[in-house]
């Protein structure tokens, strides 16, 4: 089965090369907004939109129009991909999933254009169509076919180049993996990550390292005067900051489920509200975590391997469950990490027991899974919505 992979690489251009970027970049703002202002004027007049193949018509018309020949300098393709994607954003539109499009303004300093075809990569440099080969910072190989590239300038300056590539991905398991080598992952902001095989590791918190420093430039920040240059060198500042601590916290998560996808046939996870514990009191350390990303990063690291990865429903009582008798203790609160069964008096660890009721429930759900499924304990989400026996209710 053909699936797609990205790569992101930092770029570094030539003086030449940066000034040809930014006029791509002005040109896809400018052919975006041209579009937008041809189709509001177009349904003004007649009642109804314009196809992309009439605007592509114009717009190369429009090449050979007075005062606009230096459209001509750009390549072709990045324009019509602007074209695109003011095409998608209206579709986003009109199904419901964005905003009316907007006309992209010149003083938010986004620069990004695509080149959907074209491309290519050899040793560490990438070929930009009338731009050349431009140096990249290759950490890792690409595998598959490359089929599209997103360049894109961030906050603190840097170029980036994001390349799409179709490779064969394996299909989905079909047999229930080893037990033995099946983990459960329990998260939380104590320790990031607890696995059912004893593992512990730390929470990084690298936004609430970096707080102090943070703060400080951001103060700097607010006392400069709006328009002058210190205060464009002082938001760089914050933003050079504010990337640093993502890079910290993507490196970190990648690293990590690198190691688990590799070092175990199958992994169970809890599904987690991201979005309610972000509304708590406990927002920014929630945030600081990144516990959404990283669950994305093992679900599709698993999948281009071919691996099972189970999500148990957070409805599952995993924390207060008993792993050693299937007693619950409802009685549990957050400040108690480690408590006695009232049942059985087996001490357990508040984290440790989670991953291992976790890792239980996950190869229960996936056996069903695999076996043809369980409509009547499974809602339209393919949660579990019941628990896993008797004892536990």
């Amino acid at each position: 089965m053909l699936a797609r992979r990205t790569y992101r690489f930092r770029l570094e251009p030539t003086a030449s090369q940066l000034a040809v970027f930014y006029r791509f970049a002005g040109a896809r703002r400018f052919v975006y907004n041209w579009a937008l202002a041809r189709r509001q004027a177009f349904y003004r007049e007649h009642g109804h939109g314009i196809s992309q193949a009439q605007l592509s018509a114009e717009l190369t018309a429009l090449k050979h129009t007075p005062g606009y020949e230096w459209l001509a300098e750009i390549d072709s393709q990045a324009l019509q991909q602007a074209l695109a994607d003011l095409d998608r954003a209206f579709k986003n539109f009109f199904e419901k999933r964005a905003r009316y499009p907007k006309f992209k303004s010149r003083k938010k300093r986004e620069y990004a254009f695509r080149i959907p075809q074209r491309i290519q990569l050899v040793g560490d440099a990438v070929y930009v169509p009338k731009v050349g080969w431009v140096k990249v910072r290759l950490h890792r190989a690409v595998v598959g076919e490359t089929k599209s590239a997103t360049f894109k300038q961030d906050v603190s300056g840097h170029w980036y180049v994001t390349l799409v590539a179709e490779f064969e991905r394996p299909d989905a398991p079909t047999e229930m993996p080893d037990p033995a080598q099946t983990i459960g992952i329990d998260l939380g902001l104590k320790d990031f990550a607890v696995t059912s095989d004893g593992e512990h590791v730390a929470a990084p918190k690298f936004y609430r390292t970096a707080e102090r420093r943070l703060r400080r430039a951001q103060r700097t920040l607010a006392r400069r005067q709006k328009g002058s240059g210190r205060r464009a060198r002082a938001r760089r500042r914050v933003a050079a900051l504010h990337a640093r601590i993502a890079a910290q916290r993507r490196d970190f998560q990648h690293k990590l489920s690198q190691k688990l996808v590799r070092g175990h046939e199958g992994i169970c996870v809890e599904t987690l509200s991201v979005k309610g514990l972000a509304r708590t009191k406990l927002a920014k350390s929630v945030h600081d975590a990144g516990w959404g990303e990283f669950l994305r990063m093992l679900e599709y690291k698993r999948q281009w391997q071919g691996k099972p990865f189970q999500r148990v429903g957070r409805e599952f009582p995993s924390t207060q469950l008993c792993h050693d008798c299937g007693a619950r203790n409802r009685s549990l609160t957050l400040a108690d990490r480690e408590w006695t069964c009232p049942a059985c008096g087996v001490i357990q660890d508040r984290d440790l027991n989670a991953a291992l009721n976790i890792r239980d429930q996950g190869l229960h759900l996936l056996n069903q899974r695999l076996a043809g499924g369980c409509p009547e304990s499974l809602n339209a989400c393919r949660e579990q919505v019941r628990l896993h026996n008797g004892s536990a209710a």
